[in-house]
This record gives structure tokens, sequence and C-alpha cells, in this order.
């Protein structure tokens, strides 16, 4: 309850066509302002990977994510949800463009058909090497990895295969040390998709991102 009136919370999985797949998100449409300690405990007891809280503010609407143990300055999935929310429940207009004002700048949302286009800040990787300890953290062979990089947030390791990904079991108590927000470990797709990746940040509070 917010001071009397019930919060309406709305779980969405991101990036799927069937329910209870893809990538899960909550999302909540604040009738005022919420302190960041409510936030955090909100988003701690809904206990997904990322909530995003939203209030509308000057043509557009106030965005911040919440993992379930801190705050984080951007977050894609979250955002799409957001975008997806807003829609459905009419707090924008059909065809509008949403405006999203976040701690990594002006962020916008728009629909082409039945697809939401998001307008993201590039955040590109170098090429680096990889920390010592972090291929074995990962649970990969020296030779299975193919490139490394770093971005302003995350490290993207590349490995030959899908079933590499997937087969992944990371030590989360060694990447929790790692010193960035997150890995990324990604290859070529088979079959259908292009690309599959997964992405573990527990030193965030988020392991479930894939």
């Amino acid at each position: 309850m917010v001071r009397g009136m019930a919060l309406r919370i709305v779980t969405v999985d991101a990036f799927a066509d069937t329910p209870f797949s893809g990538n899960p998100a909550a999302v909540c449409v604040l009738p005022e302002a919420r302190d960041e300690q409510w936030m955090q405990l909100v988003a701690r007891e809904m206990n997904l990977s990322e909530t995003a809280f939203l209030r509308r503010d000057e043509g557009g609407y106030l965005l911040r994510w919440f993992t379930p143990a801190v705050e984080v300055d951007l977050c894609g999935h979250a955002t799409l949800a957001s975008a997806h929310v807003l829609w459905e429940d009419k707090h924008a207009p059909e065809g509008e463009e949403i405006r999203f004002y976040t701690k990594s700048g002006l962020l916008t949302a728009a629909r082409e058909g039945h697809h939401i286009v998001l307008d993201f800040p590039a955040t590109m990787p170098s090429a680096c090497e990889a920390p010592e300890g972090m291929v074995a953290a990962l649970g990969l062979a020296e030779g299975a990895v193919r490139a490394v990089g770093r971005s302003k947030f995350d490290y993207l390791v590349e490995v030959g295969s899908e079933a590499e990904v997937r087969s992944l079991k990371p030590d989360f108590g060694w990447l929790r040390r790692l010193g960035a927000r997150g890995v990324m470990v990604t290859a070529e797709g088979e079959g259908q998709w292009d690309v599959v990746s997964r992405f573990f940040a527990p030193g965030r509070g988020s392991t479930k991102i894939r």
C-alpha cells in the first residue's frame, strides 16, 4: 500500500513470446516519489534481476532500476518491460514515443509494428586480457575463449559454441569480487538464434539475466 492506495507491480517476461520464459523484470509506476530505501526493499522482495520504478515527470518518466541488492545505472530488459507496461496499462498513448530520464541520460522507446525499439547509449568494449582467474571462475577452459573485452560496466567473453554458453556454471563468489558490474559470455547461435549470451552480476545482486 502507498498511503492508503493499492500499489500495482507488474512482472514482464522480456525477450519472450511464451509465458514463463525470457528475462523477467518487475515494473512499478509510482503515483508519487518514494525514497531509495523503500525502492530497494521492494526490489529485494520481488527478487528478480531488476525492478523498475517509474514516475511521470516533464513529458516523460523518471526511471530507476534496482536489483535485490543495489541500484544500477542502466538496464535494457527492465526498460523494455517498462515501456510495455506504460502502453498496455494506458499510462502512455498507443503511438507516443516514451522518454525516460535516468542516471544514464535520456532513453527513448517507440513502437514499430509489434516491436519496441529502444534508443540506448552505446558502451562499446575494448579488447583486453582476461583478469587472472576469471576464465576458470566461469567454468571455461583457457582454449575455449576466443576474445575478451571490457566496457564501461562489464567484461565481454566470446566462446566458440552455444553449448558452452548454456553449460556455464560460474563461481559466483569469485565473480562477486571481480570489480566490474558483471560478465557477459556470448557465442554465435545455432538454429533459430543469431547470438546466445548470458550475463552474471553477483556483485550487484543479479545472476539470473540470460
